[in-house]
């Protein structure tokens, strides 16, 4: 089991560019290996989230993907299993996702996120993904934030998501109650 204390990971610098259309193509092949490996513990399907899943918008250049498991406690035998996959565990939020990076956290291509299909978290990480792919001035405002703490964070990764958690907050609500307005919530 590959296990990293978070604080003490070595991170890289946040870095933005434009949006890659192989995005796309690198989360669909590593769904497949995904599915092939963690199969029987995914109950909400395998989902590309993110920055880099919205067309046209700027991201870090690392693929997030967020897997529908049961519970927290049910996907522990992932853990170890994921290791075969080069992801590397970090106890990140655990009280409500096991988290991963690929390979390395000073070297990231990937993160992939477990977390219940039944959780609030799950939920609104496709809200959040969904709203921003059918509103692109969303989308832009959100990059000019992104650029602007980018900038200010470079190498503070927490600082970074931290200082973007106002936005998000209030984009997920908006994104529930559109959901729910076209029967998705």
């Amino acid at each position: 089991m590959t296990i990293d204390n978070p604080s003490s990971r070595p991170d890289e610098p946040i870095r933005l560019v434009p949006h890659d259309p192989a995005w796309a193509a690198r989360f669909r092949d590593e769904a497949e290996a995904l599915a092939s490996l963690i199969r029987p513990w995914i109950t909400g399907g395998i989902h590309h989230v993110g920055s880099t899943s919205v067309p046209g918008l700027d991201a870090k250049p690392i693929i997030d993907i967020a897997v529908g498991v049961a519970s927290l406690d049910a996907c522990r035998p992932c853990i170890d299993l994921l290791a075969e996959l080069d992801y590397r565990y970090a106890p990140y939020r655990a009280d409500v996702m096991h988290w991963f990076c690929k390979p390395d956290p000073a070297r990231r291509t990937h993160h992939l996120h477990l977390i219940p299909s039944s959780s609030e978290r799950f939920t609104d990480e496709l809200a959040f993904r969904n709203y921003l792919r059918a509103h692109p001035s969303q989308a832009m405002d959100y990059a000019a934030l992104k650029h602007r703490l980018a900038a200010e964070h470079r190498d503070d990764r927490e600082a970074y998501t931290q200082a973007k958690a106002g936005f998000v907050a209030l984009v997920t609500a908006r994104a529930r109650a559109w959901a729910a307005s076209c029967g998705d919530g």
